[in-house]
């Protein structure tokens, strides 16, 4: 099997490393806190400069195409019931932290156009959907898909074909560190990225995932390595003095100071005109 692509050949991965992804929209952030995967905190996140924005998708029972996190609306809404056996009617009446409605995909994709999307699919009903929405944005090129599901991310990436950037699935992180021969599996993996977090539970215990061998062996084969969920400023200084790409994060004003700290800020200046010649 032919390496993948790499990541540079990918409009999704066109920014200057290390980047910053609103997680949820920054879900811990004080504005944001009860608010998480809605319009109101992506456009905190937008408006504090963040370009990608993290979320997950669900179908409902008619097919619609929600950016949330869990399968049942009763954790965060003011409503109860699986998102797959309820009417996008029902869903839209649904309030978060009992103020907020909870968003299409489409709502993001047309609202944020200069964001670039990273997208966890959930459920298999989810796949059609998705890919009926990338297709009629035509967002391709704004959207990294990933999913812990291998078979939910196979279906996304056939429907829409090898421009699609994709995230390593659960069976290429384990791969990675785990199995004899695991670069050669990785090398063989269509994902651009790995978006892994810094441990991994295996066999009861948790073994490390980012290490200096791990991110150095990613950027051998032209992928990108993102780690997920980082609050700590001191823990986001470490990690990206191992060379990670970017941080998915719920404190989104910490990763902004880290990253502002580090001169990479999430919305570089502008250039400087050029001096003009003295006649």
């Amino acid at each position: 099997m032919a390496a993948s692509r790499p990541a540079r050949d990918f409009a999704y991965f066109a920014e200057q490393t290390p980047v910053g992804l609103a997680h949820r929209g920054g879900a811990t952030y004080a504005p944001n806190v009860g608010r998480e995967n809605t319009m109101a905190a992506f456009a905190a996140a937008v408006e504090m400069g963040y370009r990608y924005l993290e979320t997950d998708v669900h179908a409902t029972a008619d097919g619609r195409l929600v950016a949330f996190h869990d399968d049942v609306l009763d954790r965060v809404t003011d409503a109860t019931g699986a998102l797959a056996e309820l009417p996008w009617q029902e869903v839209s009446r649904a309030r978060i932290n009992g103020t907020e409605p909870v968003p299409l995909l489409e709502e993001l994709l047309e609202t944020f156009p200069e964001a670039r999307l990273n997208i966890d699919v959930k459920a298999p009903a989810a796949v059609r959907p998705l890919v009926e929405t990338i297709r009629a944005h035509d967002a391709v090129e704004r959207v990294c898909v990933g999913s812990f599901s291998d078979r939910r991310l196979r279906a996304v990436r056939r429907a829409l074909g090898p421009g699609l950037a994709t995230s390593a699935g659960p069976a290429g992180v384990a791969g990675m560190k785990l199995l004899p021969g695991a670069l050669t599996r990785l090398l063989h993996s269509p994902a651009q990225a790995l978006q892994i977090p810094v441990t991994h539970p295996v066999a009861g215990r948790p073994v490390t995932l980012v290490l200096p061998r791990i991110v150095e062996a990613a950027h051998r084969l032209g992928k990108h390595v993102h780690v997920w969920t980082i609050d700590s400023a001191e823990e986001m200084h470490r990690l990206l003095d191992l060379g990670v790409d970017g941080i998915v994060s719920d404190r989104i004003d910490t990763l902004r100071d880290v990253l502002a700290a580090r001169g990479t800020p999430l919305t570089p200046p502008n250039p400087q005109p050029p001096d003009t010649p003295t006649p």
